[in-house]
């Protein structure tokens, strides 16, 4: 079972939020806390990643039924990026647990570009000499530095990232299988307008599978939407789910 942060009282409607590909439910706390005023927020650390078990797969399939075995009823679902692929996957294969969907800057197409270089510069990292986090940044990229620190455990100096099967199951991660059915319910794909990742021919496929798909750009926003402009992103997700 999951390692899940919870917010709220469970008497309001279930909210589930997935975070990214090297995140974890942290992320996403002033945002769920916020959203605990209407909702009973459920945000777990995805497999291999935080507080979480650790598996040998990381397909999403795998990823689909983790959450699922967290919902025992129709829920409101927000995904990010490997998130967004892991509910869009939940959505198709479950629809019965899923009121209304919102996926935040993907679109279920498999990606040219890799993230293995992420994984390679943590690995670099001379663990035994770090003494800070700041010990361990000076080999990792700037733009993505502070975010992937969050996933250093200093005092038992290691990465909360299963970053073997991160690394072999790279292809599935940027990928996106092949699932029977349609979603017919209730979908927003909110996007960051300075971002890239859902762009306008991938509308026809997206429409395939969630035929009442709605989409949003949110101004100054790249693919890191809910971080950069966490109030326009509440915002949005407030009217959609109401």
């Amino acid at each position: 079972m999951l390692n899940v942060l919870t917010h709220g009282d469970k008497s309001n409607p279930t909210l589930l939020i997935a975070h990214g590909l090297f995140g974890s439910a942290r992320n996403w706390g002033v945002i769920a806390k916020r959203l605990s005023d209407r909702f009973y927020v459920i945000a777990p650390d995805m497999r291999n990643h935080g507080d979480s078990p650790w598996f040998d797969t990381h397909s999403y399939f795998d990823l689909a039924d983790d959450l699922a075995q967290l919902l025992d009823g129709p829920s409101y679902v927000v995904g990010h990026s490997m998130g967004g692929k892991a509910a869009m996957v939940m959505a198709l294969q479950h629809p019965e647990l899923v009121e209304k969907l919102v996926v935040a800057d993907i679109a279920p197409v498999t990606y040219s570009h890799t993230q293995t270089q992420h994984i390679d510069a943590m690995r670099a990292v001379d663990l035994a000499a770090v003494e800070r986090r700041s010990d361990a940044g000076k080999s990792l990229d700037p733009e993505v530095r502070d975010f992937l620190l969050q996933s250093l455990d200093v005092r038992e100096k290691k990465w909360k990232l299963n970053l073997d099967v991160l690394h072999a199951d790279m292809p599935k991660i940027i990928g996106f299988p092949p699932v029977a059915g349609s979603f017919g319910g209730p979908t927003l794909f909110l996007s960051g307008a300075d971002s890239d990742y859902v762009q306008r021919d991938h509308r026809d496929g997206i429409k395939a599978l969630f035929p009442s798909a709605r989409f949003a750009k949110i101004p100054g926003a790249g693919h890191w939407l809910h971080a950069q402009k966490p109030r326009e992103f509440e915002a949005a997700l407030r009217a959609f789910l109401a």
